[in-house]
């Protein structure tokens, strides 16, 4: 990457955030830019356990693992800006505002999380995030968490 950006691989991801398969929703993170914002990237595949049950025969990607997919973005963003790769770090939901979806999700999609800090830097920040499939807007929210920083 070029400009000072960076990214993160699957290796770098799991060594920030605690999350794993099946719940583990972002498969690489591009254009880290310090802890200011990024773009995450899921494959959305058939095999994923959800679509068994969501809908049967018509499977959908649930909006709230959109919302989740964000959140993780968010999480290894601020993990790669602040040098937390092998340390034990937590990021907890405070709340998700302004929370819409615009176009259904399913297998074969790339979902692109475009991630952006609103406020951060001490316990409590505040995150803005876009999910997009071939430029579409997928879901958009706002959306506050916690962050457990070892010291």
């Amino acid at each position: 990457m070029s400009d000072g950006l960076k990214s993160a691989d699957i290796d770098l991801i799991q060594r920030i955030i605690p999350h794993r398969y099946p719940f583990l929703l972002v498969d690489r993170v591009v254009e880290i830019e310090g802890t200011a914002s990024g773009v995450g990237i899921k494959n959305v595949t058939m095999n994923e356990p959800q679509f068994t049950g969501h809908f049967p025969g018509m499977p959908v990607f649930p909006g709230v693992y959109m919302v989740e997919a964000m959140a993780q973005t968010a999480a290894v963003i601020a993990g790669v800006g602040m040098d937390l790769a092998d340390k034990k770090f937590g990021v907890y939901f405070m709340a998700i505002d302004s929370a819409k979806f615009r176009r259904k999700v399913g297998p074969g999609d790339q979902l692109r999380m475009h991630v952006e800090t609103i406020r951060g830097g001490g316990k409590v920040w505040k995150f803005r995030g876009k999910a997009t499939v071939e430029g579409e807007v997928a879901c958009e929210c706002e959306f506050t968490a916690m962050m457990d920083v070892p010291k």
